[in-house]
């Protein structure tokens, strides 16, 4: 029988996360204080494919994740016996992907007989800003933008969010890696893109703020910025990449911001708080805290480890979900398609 876990400041959590690329794994104390963190990309591996390649990228996680884990361990100057529960990723991701990570953890859990926690990776960004500072106090938006979902939520306390909107097709980080593949810039193509934008000039080309005319519409689209850049770029041959990659990034943080700013302002949050990995972008972070200072709100950012997946996260919500709800059981499946649990009202 798995021995009872009450979570409090002396728990350690065992964070593991493969919903993607990332093979990455984290000890994380009491919700919030990071002991040790490990991360193992995939870049170079998927970077000839110019994307990520479910199969790939499930193999990679089996060859990399229990010498990911031992090295956590080792970091951290830990025995595995001081360890009190394994929490991991169970969607939504790739789901050849997130099977290695919740087989492995379940495995772990059995093991040390200690709690099993499934962790929804959307949630996991949301508390990406407490593992640096705890203090953030409810009412918050939190901006999730990632290559997968671009969100706005309203995070009312722990484990209570509403969706505030949404985008109605291609997620921010998915229209930054086409535009970077069209222009050549690269994988991955979000932080190609930003470096390259920093070369030029964002007003250049006034690419089109889709669904921004409607004050009370907080919901996104970017296919259509997409697809105007590469209109531009076939009738304009020769225009520099720099300047294109700077025009589109600007039409995108555009609308980010304001919408998030609105955001706030509706629900009056006490701050706003970035999410995901497209919260690593420069621009963005400069605009939003920027927005928040004129509003006079707290802005919080991640640090950019904290943007990207990683286990960290991980195992800080399931510090948080097993206080609340207890363990996982060990039959929960992978879920792909895995939504965010939200509140009626």
């Amino acid at each position: 029988m798995t021995r009872n876990v009450v979570p409090d400041s002396n728990t350690l959590v065992l964070g593991i996360e493969t919903s993607c690329d990332e093979t990455a794994a984290a000890l994380v104390m009491g919700g919030n204080d990071v002991v040790s963190t490990v991360v193992s990309s995939q870049i170079e591996v998927h970077a000839d494919f110019g994307g990520v390649v479910p199969e790939i990228a499930s193999r990679a996680h089996l060859q990399a994740l229990n010498p990911v884990i031992a090295r956590t361990i080792v970091e951290a100057g830990v025995d595995e016996s001081r360890i009190d529960a394994v929490a991991c990723t169970y969607g939504p991701g790739l789901i050849g992907a997130l099977l290695v990570g919740v087989s492995a953890a379940k495995a772990l859990a059995l093991a040390w007989d200690v709690p099993f926690v499934g962790v929804n990776h959307l949630e996991a960004h949301l508390y990406s800003a407490f593992l640096e500072d705890p203090s953030l106090e409810f009412p918050l938006v939190v901006l999730l933008v990632s290559g997968g979902h671009t969100m706005l939520v309203e995070m009312q306390g722990h484990g209570r969010y509403r969706l505030l909107g949404q985008t109605i097709d291609d997620a921010a980080g998915e229209a930054f890696d086409k535009v970077a593949r069209f222009l050549g810039l690269g994988y991955p193509g979000g932080p190609a893109l930003d470096r390259e934008a920093m070369n030029g000039d964002p007003d250049f080309v006034r690419f089109p703020r889709a669904m921004s005319d409607d004050p009370s519409n907080l919901d996104f689209s970017f296919s259509g910025l997409k697809t105007a850049v590469v209109n531009y770029c076939r009738k304009h041959p020769d225009v520099g990449t720099a300047d294109i990659a700077a025009s589109f990034q600007m039409a995108v943080v555009d609308v980010l911001v304001a919408k998030t700013r609105r955001a706030a302002q509706r629900i009056g949050a006490t701050g706003i708080v970035l999410g995901g990995g497209v919260a690593a972008n420069s621009l963005l972070r400069e605009e939003l805290l920027g927005a928040c200072a004129s509003d006079g709100i707290r802005g919080f950012l991640p640090s950019r480890a904290m943007c990207t997946d990683n286990a960290a996260m991980i195992a800080a919500t399931g510090w948080y979900r097993l206080k609340s709800d207890g363990p996982t059981p060990l039959d929960v499946g992978a879920f792909p398609n895995l939504r965010l649990p939200l509140v009626d009202a």
